[in-house]
């Protein structure tokens, strides 16, 4: 599993990113896939996740009903979609793949991690 994340960029409250994490390896994913955020001097928090095939999906209080995940297998891929964004959504995110089909916010299963993507949220 190699992981890239992408999307990531500056804009203003109230604003959408889109963030993808490509899975570069030949194989296609079996792997649940999560979002965590790191923002500068605090520690890396759980943001999202989805199971392999997309049917369970689960999200952070602080960020659901306004940040949707999901996968493309067909892409390897999967998206992070975020809107109405808020200052306190700025941070470094990465995307990060489990050895389980679908892992939630345990973040000591997850394996394999992406180089991550910084938003930054403008107030």
């Amino acid at each position: 599993v190699q992981l890239q994340a992408s999307g990531g960029g500056s804009v203003q409250a109230g604003g959408s990113l889109r963030l993808s994490c490509a899975n570069s390896s030949r194989t296609s994913s079996n792997n649940g896939i999560g979002w965590f955020r790191q923002a500068p001097g605090k520690e890396r928090e759980f943001v999202a996740a989805i199971s392999w095939n997309g049917a369970s999906t689960s999200y952070s209080a602080s960020v659901k009903g306004r940040f949707t995940i999901s996968r493309d297998r067909s892409k390897n891929t999967v998206y992070l979609q975020m809107d109405s964004l808020k200052f306190e959504d700025t941070a470094v995110y990465y995307c990060a793949a489990s050895r389980f089909a679908y892992a939630g916010e345990s973040i000591s299963t997850y394996n394999y991690w992406g180089q991550g993507t910084q938003v930054t949220v403008s107030s």
